[in-house]
């Protein structure tokens, strides 16, 4: 008996129409896109991979995700969950957010199946596309029981949501987990996981996604002052994720600015533009009341950050979340 898969459409790159099959580059300027059960039908998979169950959700580009469709999306997995008749979910995603938006889902889902989320870097309509393989990867992914939680499956390979991110805006193998690799790949209908991911110590209710309190990401550079800090303090921002030079430190400037913010009651994580690597609890960010952000990236710390002001969480509960993640 095949295997019972959920997939959740969303739109994004894998779910596009260009004008023909050469349309690589510029596909999105039709926003035509399909829904989840046009996809299937293209794609072929139905009954021959699994029994796919396609649950149209929104046609849309993934820079549009907002913080409700994660709400949306977490609500219907743990609704699907539900059924014992399903394997697992995969969900249909954009590429642009898709690292931001399983990262979320990893935070709030605790949950016992497979929940696998797949996009494409090229259109369904373009010439050597990948959204077929990718799709058929990721529902063998979601029939796998060993990989209960949320992950990301494409160009056959499976990354933890933690660590993957987009490397190119355009190759094929634009996934990347820098520093680990990926957790596992996949190989014709066989799927291998060659290392564990670590489980978090606890998860965030699902609800708080609805109302994220602001956080915004101060990118140093070169010559960075500290008034874009300043004008986020301003806007209301109850957190700020800067993200440093390599090993996690902004110019003299911007730390004058963070360490005004953190007076002003904004907790402040400090992460490093580079996407890797450790930015360690050093006596500068300890002084400055500044929370080191361990591996996760600045994108990624924005989310967790905005997930532990949401709980109520005060400085010292916040240090711990980014120590344990």
């Amino acid at each position: 008996m095949l295997p019972k898969i959920a997939f959740i459409g969303t739109g994004g790159t894998i779910a596009s129409i260009g004008a023909d099959a050469f349309d690589l580059l510029d596909y999105n300027a039709s926003d035509e896109r399909v829904d989840a059960t046009t996809l299937i039908e293209r794609t072929g998979l139905q009954g021959k991979v699994a029994d796919v169950l396609p649950i149209n959700f929104r046609q849309i580009d993934s820079t549009a995700v907002t913080n409700q469709d994660w709400w949306e999306l977490a609500e219907t997995c743990l609704k699907i969950q539900a059924d014992p008749a399903i394997n697992g979910i995969v969900i249909g995603h954009g590429t642009a957010s898709l690292e931001e938006t399983a990262w979320a889902l990893s935070l709030v889902l605790d949950i016992r199946k497979p929940v696998i989320l797949t996009g494409s870097m090229r259109p369904l309509t373009g010439i050597s596309t990948d959204a077929h393989a990718n799709l058929a990867a990721a529902v063998r992914a979601a029939s796998n029981p060993a990989l209960a939680g949320v992950f990301v499956v494409i160009n056959d390979e499976i990354h933890s949501p933690r660590m993957v991110t987009k490397t190119h805006t355009l190759r094929l193998g634009a996934f990347q987990s820098p520093w680990v690799g990926p957790v596992g790949y996949i190989d014709g209908p066989d799927v291998r996981v060659i290392r564990s991911e670590k489980k978090l110590p606890s998860y965030f209710a699902h609800s708080l996604l609805r109302d994220l309190p602001r956080v915004d990401i101060a990118y140093s550079h070169i010559g960075a002052d500290g008034i874009a800090i300043q004008s986020f303090v301003a806007a209301g921002a109850r957190g700020i994720v800067s993200a440093g030079f390599g090993p996690g430190m902004a110019t003299p400037a911007e730390n004058l600015a963070l360490k005004e913010a953190v007076a002003a009651g904004v907790i402040v994580v400090q992460s490093s533009r580079t996407n890797s690597g450790l930015v360690v609890d050093s006596s500068h960010n300890r002084e400055s009341g500044i929370v080191a952000g361990s591996d996760i990236g600045p994108v990624k710390a924005r989310i967790l950050l905005a997930l532990c002001l949401a709980k109520g969480d005060g400085q010292e509960e916040i240090e711990r979340q980014f120590k344990a993640v």
